[in-house]
């Protein structure tokens, strides 16, 4: 225990983590085992994330929003991800309807990161959301957000704000957690 071998997770890394997400010790050395090997520089690139999340999506194109998910956990704006930024990222994009998990996608909305949301910033995540469902479950969707646009109309009536408004995060997670509609116009989980 004691002695900490060289390249392995720190002790503050490790406890920040085990508090904050829903990984169990055992767990993040693992992935930091994992990411060491795949990112020997300790760094990973929007295009390295970008071809593992496309691994998680196989059926469609998952590069628009890997990118749109890169840049929300990008927090120090470097252009890479650390070991830390990635696992608070596949944490955040894997838990439930919490909070912090609203609080993420808002990020993830906020596409020029003022702080609010425009109708524009929504159809565009949405168009990207869209991308990652594959064609023939396009097929099955309700005719009222069987494209892009008409699910960012549909998010945005949620809000009950006019076309030029825009929604602070607040809004938007009361917007969310108050319609699981709106919830699953945010997402896509494959095979549901």
């Amino acid at each position: 225990m004691g002695n900490s071998k060289s390249g392995a997770v720190s002790k503050e890394i490790l406890e920040d983590l085990k508090l904050n997400t829903k990984f169990t010790e055992m767990e993040i050395v693992q992935w930091y085992e994992n990411f060491k090997r795949q990112c020997p520089t300790g760094r990973i690139s929007k295009e390295e994330f970008q071809s593992i999340y496309s691994k998680f999506f196989p059926e469609s194109d998952a590069n628009t929003y890997a990118q749109h998910v890169f840049r929300s956990f990008d927090t120090n704006e470097d252009g890479t991800l650390d070991f830390k930024e990635y696992i608070i990222a596949l944490h955040m994009t894997s838990t439930g309807k919490t909070t912090s998990k609203l609080e993420w996608a808002f990020s993830l909305f906020d596409v020029d990161k003022n702080g609010y949301i425009t109708k524009s910033e929504v159809k565009e995540i949405c168009t990207a959301i869209f991308k990652l469902i594959p064609k023939d479950e396009q097929a099955d969707l309700p005719d009222d957000e069987n494209t892009a646009e008409k699910r960012a109309d549909k998010l945005w009536q949620f809000f009950e704000k006019g076309e030029n408004d825009r929604v602070a995060e607040g809004e938007f997670i009361k917007g969310v957690m108050d319609n699981d509609g709106a919830l699953r116009l945010i997402q896509y989980e494959p095979g549901k």
